[in-house]
């Protein structure tokens, strides 16, 4: 009944939550990903300090390739988002299929355990009124992470530790330091993992998409300048499109069919509402009627109030109290009530034609 999963990525959030089950008693397992080759916090960096902290605390440490699931459900993913011209977002998708899911399987399957923790700001509790368990936000606002968790499922909450739920960062840090973890004082991961192994976002998508030029185009058609590749750009951009305009403008659509870039003023970047797929709800059962939530549409973003519709085919609607700017295709869309995470899913491309004062500029629906 004490015996968990602990994954392990080489980082001091990982580190401390293995650490902190070890010293309440729990029989600690180590579990590494070996998820691509290269420099990174999760790759061999981070799989050789995950291995000394193991050492440190004398429990097993497991390493499990999972370099294709990785490539076929995050590298491959994120390829083909960018160029149907969506910013997919990668790290909800690996939670579930890449880490939690896996991590759980070969706990159950390999080792005969019912249990795996991670080293994520986030909290779960059991509410036996809806006989759900519930995801919450974590204690320290600044480092939550539930917004990357919303995806996950029902058995993976009830099988699922976050030892650091309750913590600061701080106390992070103190217990490692108190712990006397090689990690103690290693850097945070500023970035994701692909960003890190490239150097960029732009560079790992120029190893798989070959550049092509195609017109930077207003929402009349007018052409006003080239660009290198519709995967540079992304909803609500400003900086970087080389063209010059008495106003500001924006990256308002990606027109992956035409291979075009689309740019306008800030309103017309701005929208009243937007359409959400693939929704996961996760705290409460699945509405059938309207009901009123904050929202994130980005994981810093602030939470804002909206209506939610809910739509057939896993689908709602979200009708915000203020039309909010750059709502990108690919991206989550999470609502909350409160410090409960409500459900979310991921944001849908704009299904109608803008419009401006001339000839309106048809956008494909990749």
């Amino acid at each position: 009944m004490n015996k968990v999963v602990v994954g392990l990525s080489g980082g001091v959030d990982s580190s401390v939550a293995a650490a902190t089950l070890h010293h309440q008693g729990y029989e600690v397992v180590g579990l590494t990903l070996w998820l691509m080759k290269g420099k990174g916090q999760c790759c061999s960096e981070g799989m050789v300090d995950a291995a000394f902290i193991c050492e440190q605390l004398g429990i097993p440490h497991h390493i499990v390739d999972s370099r294709e699931v990785f490539q076929a459900n995050i590298v491959d993913y994120l390829v083909s988002g960018y160029e149907s011209g969506i910013t997919p977002l990668p790290c909800s998708q690996c939670n579930k299929t890449v880490k939690f899911g896996p991590m759980l399987a070969y706990a159950r399957e390999t080792l005969g355990i019912d249990k795996i923790a991670t080293g994520h700001y986030g909290r779960i509790r059991y509410d036996a009124k809806s006989d759900r368990y519930q995801l919450l936000r974590a204690v320290d606002s600044n480092k939550d992470q539930s917004y990357f968790l919303y995806d996950l499922t029902q058995d993976l909450l009830a099988a699922s530790i976050f030892p650091l739920g309750e913590l600061q960062k701080t106390q992070t840090r103190q217990l490692a330091a108190e712990y006397q973890l090689k990690t103690a004082d290693k850097p945070e991961s500023q970035d994701l993992c692909l960003v890190e192994s490239h150097g960029s976002m732009r560079t790992f998508l120029d190893k798989y998409i070959s550049q092509t030029t195609g017109d930077i185009v207003d929402t009349n058609g007018k052409v006003l300048g080239q660009h290198q590749g519709i995967h540079h750009y992304t909803i609500g951009q400003r900086k970087g499109l080389g063209i010059s305009a008495p106003e500001p403008l924006y990256v308002v659509a990606i027109d992956a069919g035409a291979n075009r870039v689309v740019v306008g003023d800030r309103t017309s970047a701005t929208q009243p509402d937007c359409t959400v797929g693939r929704v996961n709800w996760v705290s409460i059962h699945p509405p059938t009627t309207p009901i009123q939530a904050s929202v994130q549409v980005r994981y810093r973003s602030r939470p804002v109030d909206v209506t939610v519709i809910p739509l057939e085919g896993n689908r709602m609607k979200l009708v915000f109290e203020q039309p909010q700017f750059s709502i990108t295709p690919g991206q989550a869309a999470v609502l909350y009530d409160g410090e409960m995470l409500l459900g979310g899913g991921i944001i849908e491309r704009k299904p109608d034609i803008l419009k401006g004062q001339g000839n309106a500029v048809p956008l494909q629906d990749n």
